[in-house]
């Protein structure tokens, strides 16, 4: 548990200098620190003896975060099937552990902000990018409302993911951004997956000693 506490750590101090790199415009700190993020949680999931698909999600973040630094289209619909791929496993996870039900106002409310986002960014997107957009802010949006069902930290994070790729979107559609677009960006993605990550932990600990009760009977 202590290394696995230090990696947590590691993860908060590579986060920190990420965003104080984007902040002060470091271009190579920023590409050498962004890589480095996922993996460190990954192996703290690992220590932790978390599930597989969890570890699969985080290093398909990794994979999206090194092409999305590529630039270019090509890089760029890669990267976003990576986090697709990410997201996939985040449902099967939370498919297995999840035990709550969101009602059916929530899907609603999930739905219209999908249905919304998508038709006012529609028009200012590139016509190579409208498509894979709107399905992967589908799958986005159905692994956020997914995220509820697995507790508070899932469901925040979840939506953090949805905030910050939908600051994302609206660069691509040539919305205003921010100061700092990739400061808001990354510090919202960093924060959904670490909470994404412990909210998951949490519950694979809690879930633990129930599975073990049959055999112990």
């Amino acid at each position: 548990m202590s290394a696995a506490r230090a990696l947590a750590g590691l993860f908060a101090l590579l986060a920190a200098t990420h965003l104080g790199a984007l902040l002060a415009d470091a271009t190579t700190l920023v590409h050498l620190t962004k890589p480095a993020l996922m993996p460190v949680i990954a192996a703290h999931v690992l220590l932790r003896g978390g599930p597989r698909p969890l570890v699969a999600a985080l290093l398909c973040g990794c994979g999206g975060d090194v092409l999305l630094q590529l630039g270019g289209e090509t890089a760029f619909l890669a990267g976003m099937g990576c986090f697709a791929a990410g997201h996939l496993s985040y449902l099967t996870l939370f498919a297995r552990s999840g035990r709550r039900r969101t009602g059916p106002w929530v899907a609603a409310g999930y739905g219209a902000v999908w249905l919304g986002s998508t038709a006012a960014l529609w028009p200012g997107l590139d016509a190579g990018l409208r498509v894979p957009v709107a399905a992967y802010s589908l799958l986005l949006t159905t692994m956020a409302l997914g995220a509820l069902r697995a507790g508070p930290w899932t469901g925040l994070g979840g939506a953090l993911f949805l905030l910050s790729d939908g600051l994302i979107a609206a660069g691509l559609a040539d919305w205003p951004q921010l100061p700092v677009p990739q400061f808001w960006i990354m510090a919202t993605y960093c924060a959904a997956q670490y909470l994404l990550t412990a909210g998951l932990l949490r519950r694979t600990a809690r879930e633990a000693p129930l599975r073990a009760l049959p055999a112990a009977a």
